[in-house]
């Protein structure tokens, strides 16, 4: 368990931005682009699904997780703020949020399953969004030349991440669920984030006219397949999600811990005065 708590961002994201604003390069801009446009539809997912998670739960567990829920629940509603502020830039430069639309059919078509389906489909997509976030910690060169602003955006996304990381696998273990499903589950979202991202970082290229740029496709390589890349580097931290005993917190969290109280006066802590 953890002391989540909602922090307000203190930068500009009315000034606009150009859709190369990751140093000019074409395929990071791109991702991370493809990124921020599947985040406000899933963090809308992630809290009705821990919203919903907690109101079956017995009195003495709904007990133990309803700070922890509330803290998780503010944390992603302001990402999914802020994210649409960025996405609505990226509207305005004509670029096609076909992820969102994508996600909002899936959510349509899976309506009808189980709430602990629902929990583990966010405990699984929290895990990926949770070692990436490390990983960009530890690699701030994949955000070389960004304006300082939108290098602290995605910092601090991803420290809260690492954060709240915890918080719906413990749910989904608090309403019972099990490994068998919560593994099926993780392969399902695997697939389908992955597959997500890369159509709409495709379509983002495509729309950006590089898409058959050799250089696009370098720096894809360089930044997701190389030794340390944000896919191979992980892949064991991926696979760690497949053990019975696995939890979130056997993770390194570190960094992310660091950032926040380092840059504390890029945010104001909601609820507490200055």
């Amino acid at each position: 368990m953890t002391d989540l708590v909602m922090r307000r961002l203190l930068i500009d994201l009315q000034t606009p931005i150009v859709g190369r604003w990751n140093g000019g390069d074409a395929f990071r801009s791109a991702f991370f682009n493809a990124l921020s446009m599947s985040f406000p539809a899933g963090e809308q997912f992630f809290i009705d699904s821990v919203r919903d998670g907690l109101k079956p739960l017995p009195k003495d567990k709904r007990a133990a997780l309803a700070a922890e829920v509330q803290g998780f629940i503010g944390q992603e509603a302001t990402h999914r703020r802020i994210h649409a502020l960025f996405n609505a830039h990226l509207d305005k430069l004509g670029y096609d949020n076909w992820i969102q639309r994508n996600a909002q059919r899936r959510r349509a078509a899976h309506a009808g399953d189980g709430l602990r389906n629902k929990v583990a489909a966010t405990a699984a997509t929290e895990h990926f969004t949770a070692i990436f976030a490390d990983w960009l910690m530890r690699h701030p060169e994949a955000l070389e030349g960004a304006k300082p602003r939108l290098q602290t955006l995605w910092q601090w996304h991803s420290a809260e991440e690492s954060e709240h990381r915890n918080t719906a696998f413990e749910m989904y273990q608090a309403l019972g669920g099990n490994h068998y499903w919560r593994i099926r589950v993780f392969q399902y979202i695997t697939t389908t984030f992955l597959l997500d991202i890369l159509r709409q970082t495709v379509r983002n290229l495509w729309h950006d006219g590089s898409l058959f740029h050799w250089s696009s496709w370098r720096s894809g390589a360089r930044l997701l397949f190389a030794r340390d890349g944000m896919l191979r580097g992980n892949y064991q931290l991926w696979r760690d999600y497949f053990a019975p005993d696995f939890h979130p917190s056997q993770h390194p969290a570190q960094l992310s811990k660091q950032w926040l109280r380092d840059n504390s006066a890029q945010y104001t802590i909601v609820g507490q005065s200055a």
